[in-house]
């Protein structure tokens, strides 16, 4: 790299480590408290300079959202790379999942807690607490829905830095499939995700807004992700 582009890229990463800051906190509200985030913060850094070594702002593309893409995309895949979740975690977010779209497939319709946690065969509370136990199993990857478990989502339609991997999402009808889902959330826990995906606002913050504790927004927001990754099953297929 030129050193004029150098000194440019330099300031770039000086410019956005805000940015790597913001997206390792806001991931830090689902992961369990054995994730360090000064850990997330360094592998978002590497997303970051990758970043500012393959754009092309030629292509019209806005740096943040590029950075950001990569950003977000590092740390899920550090993440992945890690299996830093227990067995045992999964497999509770897969009984969840498998019982709601069981429901849903009967009675077309989003179940209620009390439906989930009765097809389950335990009591509300202990899949309440299931629900807050399973948060860091409720990161919703694009990986998860393709049959190539060897190559990075962004890497696959990345390659020459002009794809757009949210058109790609709606040329294949995956992003509409989303979209569909999140709107037959009911409505507290789509309002929730509202706040939480569009709106940045944290668990805390939404807590106030619901008039609930913090604990308990993370349930519902569990749940609501739980009904999505059973919605998109097919996907997956």
């Amino acid at each position: 790299m030129p050193a004029n582009n150098l000194s440019s890229g330099n300031e770039l990463v000086k410019q956005y480590l805000p940015l790597v800051k913001r997206i390792a906190y806001h991931l830090m509200a689902r992961l369990p408290a054995s994730v360090e985030v000064d850990d997330l913060i360094q592998v978002g850094l590497i997303g970051l300079m990758d970043a500012v070594e393959r754009f092309d702002g030629s292509q019209g593309a806005q740096f943040e959202s590029y950075a950001t893409q990569r950003i977000r995309g590092s740390m899920l895949d550090d993440l992945r790379e890690a299996d830093w979740l227990p067995r045992h975690i999964r497999q509770k977010s897969r009984q969840i999942e498998s019982a709601i779209h069981r429901l849903e497939q009967r009675k077309g319709r989003p179940p209620s807690e009390q439906e989930i946690s009765k097809e389950m065969g335990i009591e509300l509370d202990e899949y309440q607490s299931m629900l807050g136990d399973v948060k860091g199993n409720q990161l919703l990857y694009y990986e998860d829905f393709s049959d190539d478990e060897s190559s990075n989502f962004l890497e696959r339609y990345l390659i020459d830095d002009a794809s757009d991997p949210l058109s790609l999402l709606e040329d294949d009808g995956f992003r509409q499939g989303l979209i569909e889902a999140i709107e037959d959330l009911p409505e507290r826990e789509k309002n929730l995700m509202g706040m939480y995906y569009e709106q940045d606002m944290n668990l805390k913050e939404i807590g106030a807004v619901m008039g609930v504790s913090e604990s308990r927004v993370c349930q519902l927001h569990s749940q609501a992700v739980a009904r999505l990754r059973a919605k998109m099953k097919p996907w997956k297929a």
